[in-house]
């Protein structure tokens, strides 16, 4: 493929392209942090039930509200202490990552398929289509995407797969913003006009020039939309639209434990910091990218 990121670098004694991202992706303090983070979250989510050290359902009514390791009764057979029903704290933050991943993960995916479709479709052909992605793009920017969210949740309930479903389909318009103006910019290029000179198809064009030119832009993006649905998603269970009891999950483990916020604060303190130290750690490693995959990267 004639076009690259990394053309304006490229002479003959540089490395290779993968080799400069590499030597940027191990200098780059921010990704190295953010991804080691999201790194750890995903091992302990998908190991959860070998590292936690109990069921994230059994009740103990006797156990109730124990506290940490450091606080005063503190018990290494419940480390992080336990909720208002006997039930081990870490066991429900480790079981709670796995459902904040996988709505993160799901929502990005589909909302990056979505508005990466529209983004790309608009801005290769240009004309009435590039009009009326701007007006689907316009309409959807002009509406309260928490609101909605609302809205739809009460509708089809607060199930694992409606919220997926509902955050996917409801935050695409920055997949769709971001690869419309990369595709028109690329779609100017040589290599373009090259391939439609030798009668390459639409769809070969797409699929070979295009979209690995603007797929560096969807993964930061995605990186950006994955921890916005994290968020929603947290929002919604606090006020108990979002994931139901007794499954774990971050947000609602803030909204059971804030009945206690004066006598056991460690109940929000502790899936609170877990949540912000995800979405600030997969923040970090969506720069990371940008900057390890940007000709002119700014990786430290």
């Amino acid at each position: 493929m004639a076009g690259g990121l990394f053309a304006n670098e490229f002479r003959v004694d540089a490395p290779a392209p993968g080799e400069i991202m590499r030597r940027r992706a191990r200098s780059h303090v921010g990704f190295l942090a953010g991804s080691g983070f999201v790194l750890l979250v995903v091992l302990l989510a998908v190991f959860a039930p070998w590292v936690s050290p109990s069921d994230p359902f059994t009740q103990d009514l006797d156990a109730r509200l124990l506290d940490p390791i450091w606080g005063k009764g503190g018990d290494w057979a419940h480390p992080l202490g336990t909720d208002s029903l006997g039930r081990d704290y870490l066991t429900r933050i480790l079981f709670g990552a796995r459902i904040s991943l996988t709505i993160g993960f799901g929502a990005a995916i589909i909302s990056g398929v979505v508005g990466s479709t529209i983004g790309i479709v608009g801005g290769y052909f240009g004309g009435r289509v590039d009009a009326f992605v701007m007006y689907l793009i316009n309409v959807k920017l002009a509406l309260p995407g928490i609101l909605i969210a609302l809205s739809l949740v009460s509708v089809f309930g607060g199930s694992l797969v409606a919220l997926i479903a509902i955050l996917g389909f409801l935050f695409w318009d920055r997949f769709a913003v971001v690869t419309r103006s990369v595709t028109q910019q690329v779609r100017g290029q040589e290599f373009v006009a090259a391939a439609e000179a030798v009668g390459a198809s639409h769809a070969r064009i797409v699929t070979r020039e295009i979209l690995p030119n603007v797929m560096s832009h969807i993964i930061v993006i995605a990186s950006l939309e994955m921890a916005i649905a994290i968020l929603v998603e947290a929002v919604l269970s606090f006020l108990g639209l979002g994931i139901q009891p007794p499954t774990p999950s971050w947000g609602l483990l803030i909204s059971e434990g804030r009945n206690f916020m004066f006598f056991k604060p460690w109940l929000i303190t502790l899936p609170g910091l877990a949540l912000f130290f995800l979405v600030i750690a997969i923040n970090l490693m969506g720069d990371g990218i940008r900057d390890i995959t940007v000709p002119e990267g700014r990786a430290r």
